[in-house]
């Protein structure tokens, strides 16, 4: 599975610094990308990050984030944290494209090309 492209729009409240809130977005995606098509442990042979793979720069695609601003009362200066609702639905938007670019649906994280090929053959897509 390849990602292209993502675009995440997010509300964070009052961007007070915008490029360290679009960095933040960018790590928590980069990390949604990891634990949907990367990240596994095996116990008994994951013991480093030689074996528990997660993104570099090279695995992360093109990301348009669109900043939804609308202050918050109760935070600093109205802003929210982000860094987690940025990873959160990062996973689940990859499986959805999956599914909509297949057919399959993904019952396991992380979609490695075993685990695809195997939901295509038993759904009965022809090789």
């Amino acid at each position: 599975v390849k990602v292209r492209r993502i675009a995440a729009a997010h509300d964070v409240g009052r961007a007070i610094n915008p490029t360290q809130v679009e960095g933040q977005i960018h790590g928590g995606i980069a990390q949604g990308l990891g634990l949907a098509l990367m990240e596994e442990y095996i116990p008994g042979r994951t013991e480093n990050l030689h074996d528990y793979l997660i993104p570099t720069v090279g695995d992360v695609p093109e990301i348009e984030v669109i900043f939804v601003e609308d202050p918050e009362p109760l935070g600093p200066y109205g802003a929210k944290g982000i860094g987690e609702p940025a990873l959160i639905p990062t996973a689940p938007a990859i499986f959805g494209a999956i599914h909509h670019a297949t057919g399959v649906r993904m019952h396991f994280a992380p979609a490695t090309p075993h685990r695809v090929r195997e939901a295509l053959l038993k759904a009965g897509v022809p090789k």
